[in-house]
């Protein structure tokens, strides 16, 4: 499972949007590009809608395929997905089944720069693991505009679309071209953004955007989860927990 699990697991679906599969990592991985991610959405601040990442090959073949529900709200981001939707070549047979059996399989990732502090909760097993945020995402102002080289217009969705291409940059100071279908019917919403790492593309695409503020409880962990700082605690609790009871002699 851990080859292929932190593709679509935690805080690893937000880093798609920029640079997949490259920076993806397992929950409790940094979100250090998350203020360089808002700036995609430009003046739209505030958002709820269905999403869609898919990771292709450089023949154009699907490696994988994760459809999620996502949240904006000024710098807090919100995602939930369940897994039970994915769809993963490199996934191992009976892999799916043992994560709906241990509670696994909806997960829900919350970045929240106001208190410093991601979570991923697991709903199904009401549990969620916590961990700080780097300072330079926190304190990243996102008020910055990007700088966009039209490359032409396009329909995406019945969305009429100005095709743009935005440079990015990552963690390690690499350039990144991202682009941008941005929809003029929803005030330049990037109805679909497209990334590439060597010979993969990574493509987003939002439908049913309502350009409304999402209530700012979904950006707050849930009082009555039991809340673990460490993967490997978490991991141990749930496995005592679905783990089968012996038969009594």
């Amino acid at each position: 499972m851990k080859r292929w699990f932190p593709k679509f697991c935690g805080l690893a679906l937000v880093l798609t949007i920029i640079n997949a599969p490259a920076q993806i990592g397992g929950p409790g991985a940094p979100a250090g590009m998350t203020a360089t991610i808002i700036k995609l959405f430009g003046e739209n601040r505030a958002f709820t809608a269905k999403a869609e990442v898919e990771l292709l090959d450089g023949s154009q073949k699907q490696l994988a395929i994760m459809p999620m529900d996502f949240s904006l709200s000024d710098k807090n981001i919100r995602v939930e997905m369940d897994l039970a939707q994915a769809k993963n070549r490199e996934m191992p047979p009976g892999a799916l089944e043992s994560l709906k059996k241990m509670g696994m399989a909806r997960v829900v990732s919350i970045i929240n720069p106001s208190k410093k502090l991601a979570y991923v909760l697991y709903p199904d097993q009401k549990v969620l693991l916590s961990f700080g945020l780097p300072n330079e995402q926190t304190n990243a102002p996102t008020n910055s505009n990007l700088e966009k080289k039209a490359l032409g217009n396009e329909t995406v969705d019945g969305h009429a679309c100005v095709k743009n291409k935005v440079t990015l940059t990552d963690d390690a100071g690499r350039p990144v071209d991202v682009i941008l279908w941005n929809a003029t019917d929803l005030k330049d919403f990037p109805v679909q953004i497209q990334t590439k790492e060597g010979e993969n593309t990574s493509m987003m695409r939002f439908r049913q955007v309502q350009l409304t503020k999402p209530d700012a409880g979904l950006f707050e962990p849930p009082a009555d989860y039991t809340r673990f700082e460490s993967q490997q605690e978490m991991m141990q609790a749930i496995l005592k927990k679905t783990a089968p009871t012996p038969e009594k002699k």
